[in-house]
């Protein structure tokens, strides 16, 4: 019982860092168009992390917990390892300023450690899925977020710009509410089903049941309290070095990246945030000048991500090695 604690423990720390690391994402674009000061965002946006579990099915949960190493191999040492290794590379990011993905860290924690357990263990069409949406989620963000301001500026280009201005302020209130719902419905459900896995492994829970009520509240509101957090080195990046918006432009990007966030929490795929709403800001920032891009910073980010599995990977087996070495199995 004790090491199912420090496990549930470790967990919500990994879910709580997730939250501060990503609190960027659901408020970068609110604050960086100054439609809500620093702190009210992060309240705003930690509110709707906390409730998405109402609103969506957490089929993202159950990828995490059987999709991407087989239950069966997991034992302790493992899940401490993945873990450590996803927020050991989250709190590298962050303290670089570098809007990596929480999401794949785990994925490559998971990796890294069921690969050393066992090299069978890793399931391959699940890491494949998850693989496959790195380049999915920032394009079609991006994609979407274009979209939508080209038609936004379209149906409104005979407005005034101090109108459309008031208007869009209000509306990124929603907009970022949606995004915030995705975040929560996604990230949080993450930590959901490393505890899942936990307890499938224990005998605690069957395979096929559903998730105790303490492990969807608990991770909610440890996803939500890091929001409250903000992790300010990566807003800055977001919000003012990539390029600058308008309300109208935050409140495309931010609708587009919900978009996405929403499809995939439904299919059940364990997306980064972090490249969805990336890719939304690159698309309007794109439409209302390609030169107003920071593509510096964009292509500083994009290695981020692109190391971000490996990375986790390599610091998960690492510590994995050393546990099973000090006898945790």
């Amino acid at each position: 019982m004790v090491t199912v604690v420090a496990i549930v423990v470790v967990a919500l720390a990994f879910d709580y860092i997730n939250g501060f690391h990503d609190a960027a994402n659901s408020i970068a674009t609110v604050v960086s168009t100054r439609v809500l000061t620093p702190k009210w965002a992060v309240i705003w946006a930690a509110f709707f992390n906390f409730i998405a579990f109402v609103v969506f099915p957490l089929h993202v949960a159950h990828t995490i917990g059987k999709g991407i190493i087989d239950p069966k191999i997991v034992d302790d040492a493992v899940l401490f390892g993945a873990l450590g290794g996803a927020i050991a590379w989250n709190l590298i990011t962050w303290f670089y300023g570098l809007p990596s993905s929480s999401s794949h860290a785990l994925v490559g924690g998971l990796i890294g450690a069921g690969f050393c357990k066992g090299g069978s263990a890793v399931i391959q069409s699940g890491v494949a899925k998850t693989a496959l949406f790195i380049v999915i989620s920032p394009v079609l963000g991006m994609l979407l977020g274009a979209s939508l301001m080209v038609a936004v500026a379209w149906l409104l280009r005979r407005k005034q710009p101090g109108r459309i201005d008031r208007w869009f302020r209000r509306l990124q209130f929603v907009s970022s509410a949606l995004f915030s719902l995705g975040h929560g419905a996604n990230d949080a459900q993450k930590t959901m089903g490393i505890i899942m896995a936990m307890l499938i492994a224990k005998g605690h829970l069957g395979e096929n049941a559903a998730l105790p009520l303490w492990v969807i509240l608990s991770c909610q509101l440890a996803m939500g309290l890091g929001t409250l957090s903000g992790g300010w080195r990566i807003v800055k990046t977001m919000g003012m070095r990539l390029t600058k918006l308008k309300p109208i432009g935050g409140f495309c990007a931010e609708t587009g990246a919900a978009g996405m966030l929403f499809l995939a929490s439904a299919l059940g795929v364990p997306v980064s945030t972090t490249h969805t709403i990336t890719g939304g800001i690159v698309g309007v920032g794109w439409v209302n000048r390609p030169s107003g891009v920071r593509w510096r910073v964009a292509f500083r980010i994009v290695w981020a991500w692109l190391f971000t599995i490996q990375a986790a990977a390599l610091i998960a087996a690492g510590l994995y090695t050393g546990l099973r070495a000090l006898g945790m199995g």
